[in-house]
C-alpha cells in the first residue's frame, strides 16, 4: 500500500540565513568605517554580527569578497538602477537633476565620506587593492550607469554629446564641487546650511551641463 503524498515544504533555515547575511553585512559595514579594512577581522564581524567566525566564511568566503559585499549592497541600496531610468517624455532638466541631486546628497553625507576616509587609511598603509574593490563596485558602476543615460539622451535627441564618457565624469564632478571634499577634511560646521549647498551646487552643476550639451 502506497503511503499518501505530502507536499514539500521549504528547507528549514533559509530566512535565519538571510538574516544572518544582513546581520553580517551591517556589522562589517560599521566595523569598516569605524576600524579601516586593515583594522577589522573576520572574528570583530562576527561577534559584532551575533553570528560564528564560520558562518562569517560560509557566507562570504573571505574579507575581500566581504568587504565588496559590503560595497555592493550599500551602492545598490542607495543607488538603485531606477535612479538612471530614462523616459524620453521627461524633461533631460528634470531627469538629471534628479540624478544629480541624489548622488550629491549621497556622495556628501557623513557615512560615505566615513567610508572614503577608511579606505584611504588602508590605501594609506599599502593596501591600494581595497581602494580598486571600492572603485569597482562604487565608481565604475555608476559611471557606466550614467553614461547609458546620457547616450540614450543623446540617442532621443535631447543632448548634443561627442564624448559621453568624459561627459559622465564632467557631469559627476560639476554636481559635487568642492563639497565632499569639505565633508572628508570636516569642514562642515553647520549641517542645515551644508544641506542647502549640496543642493545649490547639485542645480547650479545641472544647469552649466546643459549649456554645455543641450542641442543648439
Amino acid at each position: 500500500m502506497n503511503c499518501p503524498a505530502h507536499a514539500k515544504t521549504p528547507g528549514p533555515g533559509r530566512p535565519k540565513d538571510m538574516e544572518k547575511r544582513a546581520a553580517i553585512l551591517e556589522a562589517a559595514k560599521g566595523l569598516f568605517i569605524r576600524n579601516a579594512f586593515a583594522g577589522t577581522s573576520m572574528d570583530a564581524v562576527a561577534a559584532e554580527a551575533g553570528v560564528s567566525k564560520l558562518t562569517v566564511y560560509s557566507h562570504f568566503g573571505d574579507k575581500d569578497n566581504l568587504f565588496r559585499e559590503v560595497i555592493r549592497a550599500r551602492i545598490q541600496d542607495l543607488l538603485p538602477e531606477e535612479t538612471y531610468h530614462f523616459d524620453p517624455r521627461e524633461d533631460i532638466a528634470d531627469t538629471l537633476l534628479r540624478v544629480a541631486l541624489t548622488h550629491a546628497r549621497l556622495d556628501c553625507n557623513a557615512e560615505t565620506v566615513g567610508t572614503f576616509r577608511a579606505i584611504l587609511s588602508d590605501c594609506r598603509q599599502g593596501n591600494p587593492r581595497y581602494g580598486r574593490l571600492m572603485w569597482e563596485e562604487g565608481a565604475t558602476r555608476t559611471h557606466g550607469l550614467m553614461e547609458r543615460l546620457l547616450q540614450q539622451a543623446v540617442d532621443a535627441g535631447k543632448l548634443e554629446i561627442d564624448d559621453v564618457p568624459r561627459a559622465s565624469v564632467q557631469f559627476l564632478t560639476l554636481i559635487k564641487g568642492n563639497l565632499m571634499m569639505r565633508q572628508m577634511f570636516g569642514c562642515c560646521e553647520c549641517p542645515e546650511s551644508y544641506a542647502e549647498e549640496i543642493e545649490a551646487t547639485a542645480r547650479a552643476g545641472v544647469k552649466m551641463f546643459l549649456r554645455a550639451y543641450l542641442p543648439r
